[in-house]
């Protein structure tokens, strides 16, 4: 049987990124082939090649090149790509060719608290100066709508009055290292096998 192959696509600091890599790591039908950072300096690089798997750094213009959709597919033999803190809006003609085939995640329970300007630290400080209840992670499909797509899955967490904005953060993450995984395997039992 063949190995489904996945592309994680990064800008920071690469946790999921790791997290994801040693979950796959023994797996049968899973093969983490590529991760892909529009920063060379992104710490997730350096994390993805101590545990072997191959790096790419892209410009912008490099990823909006039709010709880097057709590599990934031709070359890489890409069937999944999972955005896993990736700053960078996907250009419509990859959306098309990974219809369905790509997913992002998101630190947020969606539609709240996503679009552009949405991301990292800016998203916990809102949920904070918003006095929410509670906050979570989202994994969806991605379309050209920034954190627009269709829902798969959301996790959440209670929050107190007391918890600051890295608080927030923190119990997001968690959540993120607990699920981000399990459901990118649900994701690819579902349309691979």
């Amino acid at each position: 049987m063949k190995k489904v192959r996945l592309a994680i696509f990064v800008s920071g600091n690469g946790t999921n990124c790791e997290n994801i890599i040693r979950y796959f790591a023994n797996d049968e039908a899973v093969d983490v082939a590529l991760v892909v950072s529009n920063k060379p300096d992104a710490y997730a690089l350096v994390r993805a090649k101590r545990l072997g798997v191959p790096t790419l750094t892209v410009t912008k213009e490099e990823l909006n090149a039709p010709e880097f959709t057709q590599q990934l597919s031709d070359f890489y033999h890409i069937d999944l790509i999972i955005l896993g803190g990736f700053l960078l809006k996907v250009p419509a003609h990859m959306v098309e060719a990974y219809d369905h085939r790509m997913i992002n995640l998101h630190p947020a329970l969606l539609p709240k608290y996503g679009g552009k300007g949405m991301y990292g630290h800016h998203v916990h400080e809102a949920i904070k100066a918003n006095h929410e209840k509670e906050t979570g992670m989202t994994v969806h499909w991605v379309s050209n709508d920034v954190d627009g797509g269709e829902i798969i899955a959301q996790y959440r967490t209670p929050l107190t009055p007391e918890d600051s904005a890295d608080d927030i953060a923190n119990k997001e993450h968690e959540l993120e290292m607990q699920y981000f995984p399990k459901e990118i395997e649900r994701i690819i039992s579902l349309i691979f096998h």
